[in-house]
């Protein structure tokens, strides 16, 4: 009889819980169902009778369950979900909590569908096609280097950092002198830290360089050779305001600097050497200071050709005198060579070509005077062996090439 009973206390429970048809037993998730009291793991009780089922009440039509609802629903309204799971024992056991691994499942479940990945190589391939589809030749892919190449590179051809004095003047900020007077007054800062000494070794691709409050770019100006043919009336530098400068003959080409360079900053030119303003001819314009230096130094033992128109008559006399040398500033300068050129039928003056090549400041007005001879016009025609362009107007230039520069004894 103990018997009977127990197991008609089982099979009424499993009734109760919808257990006892064989199609639920195999999920292990069960839907939820109203009027269950609160249920622990620990004790299960349930009110159980041995009088026949009341009638099942017919569950409300928002609620959509497949279960048994119990008669005994609780007051507040509230629904309780229990959850039946299988233990680490093997036994099915009810909580009133989801199983972890369900949780954690929910938390990893994506919600968006995967997007697909895009092939890189595909997608470049069919780009070209339709470039090539379209008749234009695609552009060449940019070569690929490897790191010792890149190193290679670093070490021979990229420039190492410079002197800050010399940073500042080829970024146009003012000549060498005066950016040394910008160092030194303190109006110059190098990664937020003024500097006093223009020898500072900075990099401009790296260093944050201001001066007077306004940032340096980080990109110089790109090195600019110029061959300029000077006319009489303008000296060769920007301090006094009685002449006109050359540099004044370069404003358009300046002008449209931004349109021919977009990106790049202006340079700052300034004349290799100095022609004094009655004197015309070849004088060379750039911004790069070395090249200038390299130029200008006496160790360069550039020769310069001039052609001198004289007033009055040339004597052989004359020439052995310039020929002979004359004393300027303390130092004895001798020409190379003293020429008289021919006559011609348009010109009634006659000149004479002197060859010098220490360039020192009217060194071949002052041959000429000594001789005796009376300069009428002064003219700078070769600097090394770069020769004036006969077909370049007065107050006209042109940009150097290399070769050009080749011929002057510069190595870039």
């Amino acid at each position: 009889m103990a018997a009977l009973s127990s197991l008609h206390h089982i099979s009424t429970t499993l009734s109760l819980l919808g257990l006892a048809k064989p199609s639920l037993l195999a999920p292990p998730f069960r839907r939820p169902f109203r009027g269950l009291p609160p249920i622990t793991s620990s004790s299960l009780e349930f009110n159980i009778t041995f009088a026949p089922p009341s009638p099942k009440p017919k569950p409300p039509p928002n609620l959509k369950s497949d279960g048994v609802l119990d008669s005994d629903s609780p007051q507040n309204g509230q629904f309780f979900i229990p959850w039946i799971v299988r233990g680490e024992d093997g036994n099915l056991k009810l909580q009133a909590h989801p199983p972890d691994h369900f949780m954690k499942a929910l938390a990893e479940a994506k919600t968006q569908k995967p997007k697909k990945k895009v092939d890189k190589a595909a997608k470049k391939k069919k780009e070209i096609s339709a470039v090539r589809n379209a008749g234009i030749e695609p552009p060449a892919p940019p070569p690929k280097l490897s790191k010792a190449a890149r190193r290679f590179y670093n070490e021979h051809f990229r420039e190492p950092p410079q002197r800050l004095s010399k940073v500042l003047a080829a970024a146009g900020v003012a000549s060498r002198r005066g950016s040394e007077e910008l160092i030194f007054n303190g109006k110059v800062t190098v990664n937020g830290t003024v500097c006093n000494a223009p020898q500072t070794r900075v990099d401009p691709g790296k260093d944050i360089i201001y001066v007077n409050g306004n940032r340096l770019p980080k990109k110089l100006p790109p090195k600019v050779y110029l061959a300029l043919n000077k006319p009489k009336g303008y000296i060769c530098s920007s301090g006094e305001k009685e002449f006109r400068s050359v540099l004044d003959l370069f404003e358009d080409y300046l002008k449209a600097w931004d349109k021919i360079n977009p990106g790049s900053p202006k340079p700052r030119l300034f004349t290799v050497g100095r022609l004094d303003v009655a004197t015309t001819g070849l004088i060379i314009v750039t911004n790069d200071g070395d090249f200038a230096q390299k130029l200008s130094h006496p160790s360069s033992n550039l020769t310069k050709e001039y052609i001198a128109t004289i007033d009055g008559e040339v004597r052989k006399r004359h020439l052995i005198a310039i020929s002979e040398g004359t004393e300027i500033e303390g130092v004895l300068c001798v020409p190379d060579s003293v020429e008289l050129l021919p006559t011609q039928p348009d010109l009634s003056r006659p000149r004479i070509r002197i060859v010098v090549h220490e360039g020192r400041n009217h060194e071949v007005r002052e041959l000429v005077k000594n001789a005796g001879l009376e300069i009428h016009s002064l003219k700078r025609v070769r600097i090394g062996g770069f020769r004036l362009p006969a077909d370049l107007g007065i107050g006209k230039h042109i940009e150097l090439k290399q070769s050009d520069l080749r011929t002057m004894g510069w190595k870039s």
